[in-house]
């Protein structure tokens, strides 16, 4: 007589004959288990937090434009509107940042320079001492400013060292004072004794009409423009033609039009030919 089935499959198997049917159910009730317990419930039917990802319907909302709104009619010797800046500083004045290696070949002079800024001043709204310390240390270093001529070089020095250039960040009076501006006509200026290139405040904050609210390349330019007359380039430079980059040394804190600039001061450089340069804060903006 034949054996049954089971008793021939336990005899063959062995042990393993109870341990796959154990195994197996093992393996069904864990699954069970997995997928059961994860899936969500509805919400606050247990009483947790749940989370709905919905995308909001919106609509399209344009910014402002600026062409729609009327141009400003700013006087070209007046500050455009803008921050507060410091009327009266005390005339003393602080240095700021570290020493640099040189950079630039320097072929004819290598320019030391400090940078200071007048006490009584409040660097803060606009980046403290040390964003105005960059800013003078990364344009003078840019291969598109004056290193761009081989002849230049700059070094950034600190402590007691007697520098060819004092760059100073001045109040309204103390650049009036030493600039001899009107009050009406907000300029900096480099002032020959010590060797001191001032950048107004008031300048520094605002910026300039001329330069359409640019006052990353505005400052570039103050920089650029005033240590030029340090490094003997002592006087100013007309546009050369309707829509050329205007010369570093052309006056664009009051104008890019040499109408405009004649009307001003008929005994600078500038012709009465109404011609209109674009706003540049470099030197060699296309290399040397």
């Amino acid at each position: 007589m034949a054996e049954p089935f089971l008793v021939r499959f336990a005899r063959d198997y062995g042990w393993r004959a109870y341990a796959i049917p154990v195994l197996t159910v093992i393996t069904i009730w864990v699954l069970v288990d997995v997928f059961s317990t994860d899936q969500p419930t509805a919400s606050g039917a247990s009483g947790e937090a749940s989370t709905s990802f919905s995308t909001p319907t919106s609509t399209h909302r344009a910014g402002p434009d600026p062409a729609q709104a009327e141009p400003q009619n700013i006087p070209l010797t007046e500050l455009p509107p803008g921050g507060a800046f410091t009327d009266t500083g005390a005339g003393t004045f602080r240095q700021v940042g570290v020493a640099l290696p040189r950079i630039g070949e320097g072929a004819e002079q290598t320019f030391t320079y400090v940078v200071e800024i007048e006490d009584g001043l409040n660097t803060a709204p606009y980046g403290g001492d040390d964003a105005f310390v960059a800013s003078v240390d990364a344009t003078l270093s840019d291969p598109k400013g004056w290193i761009a001529d081989p002849a230049y070089a700059f070094e950034h020095v600190s402590g007691d060292v007697e520098p060819d250039l004092r760059i100073q960040l001045t109040s309204l009076d103390t650049t009036h004072q030493l600039c001899g501006n009107d009050i009406a006509m907000e300029t900096s200026c480099f002032y020959s004794d010590g060797g001191r290139v001032l950048i107004n405040e008031s300048r520094w904050i605002r910026g300039a009409a001329p330069f359409e609210g640019d006052i990353g390349s505005y400052r570039q330019y103050l920089i650029n423009h005033e240590v030029g007359h340090g490094l003997g380039y002592s006087g100013h430079d007309a546009c050369g033609g309707p829509g050329e980059l205007a010369p570093i040394m052309m006056q664009q804190t009051l104008s890019l039009n040499n109408s405009e600039l004649f009307r001003i001061d008929p005994n600078e450089v500038y012709s009465d030919d109404n011609a209109t340069c674009e706003f540049n804060p470099w030197p060699y903006p296309r290399g040397f």
